[in-house]
């Protein structure tokens, strides 16, 4: 009965927003109206699965005790967030001005794309292919929406191989909402190609089976960060300059969660993002209960990527990737979630990174615990808080 009450609210909120007035005024209006008319959706634990855990779901791990989460944070003014980003940029594509790349896709306009879930409301389909370094390629699928009175867009990123059920309930309602959506999987992974060029012979290719197999390709002049954040940056610069929109936000799942902390957090063009179950800050990584510790896949590891993560702690990426005009992001965590980045230990930075994006300003971060059910998922309640906090955050962009 719960479920079926969650879905009925993202239905009603998906034909208010693709309904949205046009033009900057009318969608101040709008927002008024919303943020007046309907509350923020409200999720109760779920007891029978809280029954069902441990108090290591439910209390502050041993982890957390002593730790001053303010201290662990380097940014305090939006300048200190410009010169963090910009090293971090520069890191990542081994460039000295710190910019992100130009390059745009091959687009391929009116595809059928068997690889993807059955959706509805869909005008058109176009395939855009990044070319990556050795060989490697990341393919995006973008889906126009028949209707929107709006014009923005939206990234879902999918994780280390999740079922499409998520994807598709998240990209379904977007869709309805009247957002074109960009669908994104890690490097390797579903409809990605799984073969590259042997960094030392490049006339042979060979087949990476697990992000930890590119530790080869990891050299001081090439990041293979690069795999990971290259193909959103290539998709946002087609995005913008083939539909200019009003605004672009960023969800993502699991290893497509750590992406949406860390690409937003890279490109300011991101106006809210919505990570979840996709990071913890490192004094944390050995804190979560189940199933054991969350130290992260090969783009998430200090120990892989040193010098990427000695500039910062997750803390500092959550306020870059919330910083600006506009710009804000939610992070959500899943309370009892079966897979990782589970239990209340981010209790004990929650406040300290809202506090000090509120003190620089401009701009806004907050984190949702999800604690309706017990699966590694957007939940249907986390989702209609997403759609939620973008028709009343975002319905006043011009």
């Amino acid at each position: 009965m719960r479920r079926r009450a969650v879905l009925g609210t993202l239905g009603a909120l998906g034909a208010t927003a693709a309904a949205a007035p046009l033009g900057p005024g009318a969608a101040h209006a709008g927002v008024a109206s919303a943020a007046s008319a309907r509350p923020r959706p409200v999720g109760p634990v779920d007891q029978e699965v809280a029954a069902a855990h441990s108090i290591a779901y439910k209390a502050l791990p041993q982890e957390a005790v002593g730790v001053d989460a303010e201290t662990l944070m380097t940014v305090h003014t939006e300048d200190d967030v410009a010169r963090l980003r910009t090293a971090l940029v520069a890191e990542v594509w081994k460039s000295a001005d710190g910019r992100l790349p130009s390059a745009l896709p091959e687009v391929e306009l009116g595809v059928t794309a068997p690889e993807l879930p059955a959706f509805s409301g869909v005008r058109r389909i176009d395939r855009l292919t990044v070319r990556l370094p050795y060989g490697l390629s990341s393919i995006v699928f973008l889906l126009l929406p028949h209707r929107t009175g709006h014009g923005r867009f939206a990234f879902y990123h999918n994780g280390h191989g999740e079922e499409p059920s998520t994807m598709q309930r998240t990209a379904q309602a977007l869709l309805d909402a009247g957002y074109g959506v960009l669908l994104f999987a890690m490097p390797l992974f579903h409809w990605n190609p799984k073969e590259l060029q042997d960094p030392l012979d490049p006339s042979r290719r060979i087949t990476v089976g697990s992000h930890n197999e590119l530790a080869p390709w990891e050299t001081p002049s090439f990041s293979t960060l690069r795999f990971f954040l290259e193909p959103p940056a290539v998709a946002m610069n087609h995005v913008r300059r083939t539909y200019r929109p009003s605004s672009v936000q960023m969800i993502g799942l699991s290893g497509g969660g750590w992406a949406a902390t860390v690409y937003p957090a890279l490109d300011p063009r991101v106006t809210r993002s919505y990570p979840t179950a996709g990071s913890l800050p490192f004094y944390l990584r050995s804190a979560p209960p189940k199933p054991s510790p969350t130290t992260g896949d090969w783009e998430q590891r200090k120990d892989r990527h040193p010098v990427f993560y000695g500039m910062t702690d997750y803390l500092d990426l959550y306020a870059l990737a919330s910083v600006g005009a506009h710009r804000g992001q939610m992070q959500i965590l899943n309370r009892f979630d079966e897979c990782c980045f589970n239990g209340v230990g981010h209790r004990s930075y929650e406040a300290v990174v809202r506090q000090r994006v509120g003190v620089m300003g401009n701009g806004h971060w907050e984190l949702l615990e999800d604690a309706t059910h017990g699966d590694h998922t957007v939940s249907p309640f986390a989702l209609s808080v997403i759609l939620w906090d973008l028709q009343v955050r975002c319905g006043g962009l011009p």
